[in-house]
């Protein structure tokens, strides 16, 4: 099949073998920062015991363990503001840095400083000691690390085209988020055995024989976070040595107050002419946020619901990014064929369907098991199948502001999952309850999506 004029135009000057590989391997190295940082090792960390007065933790009395459980909830609360101040952050100055980038040809420039940022970032969650006074310094540099990260997927994203021919889109897309879900199996396996794991030590100072001193400063946490921010720095190489930066678009002055003008009046012209991307970028805000609170709550409902501990919650995140990877994998050749908002409907009903299971399942850990890989299945293709939507729908060269409303609509939306969760777990009494607050926005989400329009006909 030949490619499209434009296409062509916009297809890196080496071959699409190579680009592909070096641009899905920066998708491969940021699993350092989903899988490691956010999702199930440090953020977990900060919201730990590791965190609690010591004294209050020795006490084994009703209200020891009352003040515990207020203390905790503090920890938690520290993570969650700071997560939404970095969602503001990054709503605020996303769609002018995608602008910026596509009008000056620095789109690949953005994206190495962004990843700079959170490889820095990471590296210095390694001095973020097990003490009180450090928890603010996490919380900042999680924070700070968020920012970045979402200010490198806009660039990044809107580089797609430059590596896949449009009738390649959706394979291509696919293959990145696989690539990402197995480079986060191979890092948690990594991390399971050098750090967490215990093996009859005390995690990595167990097998290193350090001091039981050194063992009480979560040397297993801190050591494995360094070697996350090794894995995304090494990773992210290939893409700023191999892939051509995109043309500039000479347009505006270039400055970030013009690129704020210019935005305005292109979400009105979309308003205007293209009202159908504007439904879309609604509706992806809306079920992208339920599908990463699967990813925020998942650890914490395996832990307090099934009752799994620490290395069990990352064996099962290994599994089910072994299913998730080669689930999206195989998504790419349906997403070409039957389109992308095909594959993003039957997504979004297959995890309302298991996620409702899970809710059902009481506390049987065989269910969890199979109801919690089914649901991974489905993670992956919706949001690569997005993601292809979108680059479909992009004007060519304009890519990076377009993705820069994508990051900013879906950021504007990630109190829905969050507060519907803590609501349904208030009024159920139990952990279990978010589980509905998730499906509700899952639910939401789909019903969006069916208003909005086949990328075939939403061409036209």
């Amino acid at each position: 099949m030949t490619a499209s004029p434009t296409a062509a135009a916009a297809a890196p000057q080496r071959t699409d073998r190579r680009a592909l590989v070096s641009w899905a391997l920066w998708d491969w190295g940021s699993a350092a920062f989903n899988a490691v940082v956010t999702t199930f090792v440090f953020s977990t960390y900060l919201a730990s015991r590791a965190f609690v007065d010591p004294t209050l933790v020795a006490d084994t009395s009703a209200a020891g363990r009352a003040a515990v459980d207020r203390e905790l909830a503090h920890n938690a609360a520290v993570v969650s503001t700071t997560l939404a101040i970095a969602g503001i952050v990054v709503a605020l100055i996303a769609p002018a840095i995608g602008r910026l980038a596509d009008s000056t040809g620095h789109r690949k420039r953005s994206v190495l400083i962004a990843t700079i940022g959170v490889t820095l970032s990471i590296a210095g969650m390694v001095f973020v000691a097990p003490s009180q006074p450090f928890l603010l310094l996490g919380a900042a540099l999680l924070g700070i690390g968020t920012i970045a990260y979402e200010i490198a997927c806009v660039g990044y994203n809107a580089m797609l085209g430059q590596v896949a021919p449009g009738e390649r889109t959706g394979r291509v897309s696919a293959i990145g988020w696989a690539a990402g879900y197995f480079g986060g199996i191979v890092l948690l396996v990594v991390l399971l055995v050098l750090c967490i794991q215990d093996f009859g030590g005390d995690g990595v100072a167990g097998l290193l024989r350090l001091p039981a001193t050194v063992a009480t400063g979560q040397w297993d946490v801190r050591v494995a976070i360094g070697i996350a921010a090794v894995w995304l720095a090494v990773s992210s190489v290939p893409l700023f040595l191999t892939v051509p930066e995109a043309a500039p678009i000479r347009t505006g002055r270039g400055t970030v107050l013009s690129a704020y003008a210019d935005l305005g009046r292109d979400i009105a012209r979309l308003w205007r002419e293209r009202r159908n991307v504007l439904a879309f970028l609604l509706a992806s805000a809306v079920f992208r946020d339920g599908v990463g609170a699967v990813f925020t709550f998942g650890g914490i409902i395996a832990a307090q619901v099934f009752g799994f501990s620490a290395s069990q919650v990352i064996l099962f995140a290994i599994a089910a990014n072994v299913v998730a990877g080669v689930a999206t994998f195989a998504s790419g050749r349906l997403d070409d064929r039957f389109g992308s908002r095909a594959l993003i409907l039957v997504s979004l009903v297959g995890l309302s369907v298991c996620g409702i299971g899970v809710f059902l399942a009481g506390t049987a850990t065989e269910w969890f098991w199979v109801l919690g890989l089914t649901l991974a299945i489905f993670v992956g293709p919706v949001q690569a199948s997005s993601r292809a939507y979108l680059a479909r729908l992009a004007t060519p060269g304009r890519e990076g502001e377009l993705f820069g409303l994508y990051a900013t609509t879906g950021r504007a939306a990630t109190f829905l999952a969050p507060a519907l969760f803590g609501l349904a777990v208030t009024i159920g009494g139990s952990t279990r309850y978010g589980i509905i607050g998730v499906v509700v926005v899952l639910v939401a989400g789909l019903v969006l999506m069916a208003f909005v329009k086949p990328e075939g006909r939403a061409l036209r």
